[in-house]
């Protein structure tokens, strides 16, 4: 997982791993971790920053994205911007347009 541009300095306190299958829960040992369902958008470019560029920037939402959007293009290089920008056609309209200024404003 690529994060050195993180959006937040939270840190996770439980695991979630997103999926393509069904929604669950598996104990494993003394920990819990969930599988989460997950539209195919959000599985785009998996282990990649383009990937955690996309589901970072769904995770803000709507509101929050446009200004999210600084971190990566100032941190990330351009071979990973235009891989979330040519995804753009696979995001929901809203996160298109704001994935467009990746390349158009740069």
């Amino acid at each position: 997982m690529v994060q050195e541009w993180a959006l937040t300095t939270q840190v996770a306190v439980r695991q979630v791993f997103l999926t393509s299958g069904r929604s669950r829960k598996l104990k494993l040992g003394s920990q819990t971790v969930e599988l989460r369902h997950a539209p195919p958008w959000q599985l785009l470019y998996p282990r990649q920053a383009a990937g955690e560029v996309i589901r970072s920037l769904a995770w803000v939402g709507p509101s929050g994205s446009e200004a999210a959007l600084s971190q990566p293009k100032r941190k990330l290089p351009a071979s990973e911007l235009q891989a979330v920008a040519n995804a753009r056609a696979k995001l929901p309209t809203w996160l298109a347009k704001q994935v467009s200024t990746l390349v158009t404003n740069a």
